[in-house]
């Protein structure tokens, strides 16, 4: 048996995490897909959108595919949330199955920052589901570390999408422009939640030492 674990803030989630997931779900071919909103992440400012607010808008990523299923298990959790700790639950909950870690290009480079990392290493097979223009030589070297290190690391090459969750929070790309670059279900949800004005979104923060996403 084969669990996918696709985590993230997602705050909203947009139409390169479709793609990423698309990416990932075709490379595995996982018999399970959950999709996992972070609690709190640790290297970021408490997201000001509700968790459950946030969980519904996951639900635009059942479309892709009938394995997939979203959880609350780290929004239930409380405080920060840590890659390391839902591992170790899907671990218990499936014991016998083979576990891979969507990750994003940039959270590779990063990796060795994340808490616990060589233990994640030794659960999961690492799935980096984007590669953005110029990052092909960085990323085959941050590759090579964590392979070195004992860890197993596959490419799903997903397209890059010129996008991301805080460029719609903080208004960069034009509200009337959102319908491009989310989902319709996550759309009704900002629209039905009266979502992200300005004035509500929290300041970013840099991601902190020994924290991963």
């Amino acid at each position: 048996m084969k669990v996918l674990l696709f985590g993230g803030t997602f705050d909203p989630p947009h139409n390169g995490h479709m793609n990423n997931l698309r990416a990932a779900l075709d490379l595995v071919q996982p018999d399970k897909a959950i999709v996992m909103p972070a609690g709190i992440p640790p290297h970021k400012a408490a997201s000001a959108t509700p968790g459950q607010v946030r969980l519904a808008m996951c639900r635009c990523f059942t479309a892709l595919s009938p394995v997939v299923e979203v959880s609350d298990w780290e929004i239930r959790q409380g405080g920060r949330s840590y890659t390391v700790h839902t591992l170790e639950m899907l671990r218990d909950r499936f014991p016998e199955a083979e576990l891979y870690l969507g990750v994003g290009s940039d959270m590779l480079l990063s990796f060795t920052r994340w808490r616990r990392w060589q233990e994640i290493l030794s659960m999961a097979t690492l799935v980096v589901e984007s590669r953005r223009p110029g990052d092909g030589t960085a990323l085959h070297t941050g590759a090579e570390a964590l392979q070195a290190a004992g860890g197993r690391v596959l490419f799903a090459h997903a397209q890059s999408y010129p996008c991301a969750s805080s460029d719609l929070r903080t208004g960069r790309i034009p509200r009337a422009d959102w319908g491009q670059y989310l989902p319709a279900t996550v759309l009704q949800v900002i629209q039905s939640q009266d979502l992200y004005r300005t004035a509500d979104v929290p300041p970013v923060e840099k991601e902190e030492p020994n924290h991963d996403l």
